[in-house]
């Protein structure tokens, strides 16, 4: 379908080398997209867009950046800006989970903080660089751009051990509703994606778990854990033309869980 064609738009994904990020590339590159890849591990970004580009004929360029160097992330955006001269979409992915190895009453600070900077710094950094760059575009007579945000349903519900994880969702769930309502007169929009239980590289090990998966399989409706592949779809959506009035919302992509 013509509205779904992302023929001529460029995306960034940043965590864009494996898991959700990953996937999403994958469906964005099969609608024509081409994409900036970012990603901490220098080998597996590379890996990553040799993967791509067997999938696509458009242009697949990849970047070695630690989202949380905020030098770093400049240099990958004017980097990106130079390859394909337009930026149309920003997708934050990059991040880490909480593990729920500490309580609270336990918590190091160092540990609070290296969550909040990766997981929102590192957010920060990418999102203001992609919104100047579009609304510069807009007042030239440019307007558009998508902002995606990839948050958690932690940051709906209370996690054990976790709470400076879901602060940290919770926060991109903020962050990306008042970018929509900021933006939207340069037709931009910002909306965030909040995964349920899924298998990826970072919880394989946990989903594996037996004393894990019977404590949480039976109140998942789908009865399955999330794939990465399930986030492909909405992350075409977003990029297209088909959402350009639809902003400032949450997708909550969990099988039902959050439903029962």
């Amino acid at each position: 379908m013509s509205m779904f064609d992302l023929t001529g738009k460029t995306a960034i994904i940043t965590g864009g080398n494996g898991g959700i990020g990953l996937a999403m590339a994958r469906a964005l590159a099969g609608a024509n997209c081409a994409l900036s890849i970012w990603g901490r591990n220098p080998e597996k970004t590379q890996q990553a867009a040799a993967s791509l580009r067997s999938v696509t004929s458009s242009r697949v360029y990849s970047v070695s950046c630690d989202v949380t160097d905020r030098a770093a992330v400049e240099q990958a955006f004017a980097g990106t800006v130079q390859e394909f001269g337009r930026i149309d979409g920003c997708f934050i992915n990059a991040g880490v989970g909480g593990g729920g190895r500490s309580s609270f009453l336990d918590r190091p600070f160092d540990e609070w903080k290296s969550m909040f900077e990766i997981n929102l710094d590192g957010a920060f950094h990418a999102l203001q660089l992609a919104a100047r760059h579009m609304v510069a575009n807009a007042k030239a007579g440019r307007p558009g751009g998508r902002l995606v945000a990839t948050s958690s349903i932690g940051a709906l519900f209370g996690a054990a051990r976790n709470e400076h994880y879901g602060a940290s969702k919770a926060g991109l769930v903020g962050l990306m509703r008042a970018l929509a309502v900021e933006l939207a007169r340069y037709g931009i929009t910002a909306n965030t994606i909040l995964p349920g239980y899924t298998i990826t590289e970072m919880t394989e090990q946990l989903m594996a778990n037996e004393k894990f998966q019977n404590a949480v399989l039976p109140r998942l409706p789908m009865r399955r854990f999330g794939k990465a592949e399930d986030f492909g779809g909405i992350a075409v959506y977003l990029m297209s033309d088909a959402s350009g009035y639809h902003t400032a919302d949450n997708f909550v992509i969990d099988g039902g869980y959050t439903a029962c």
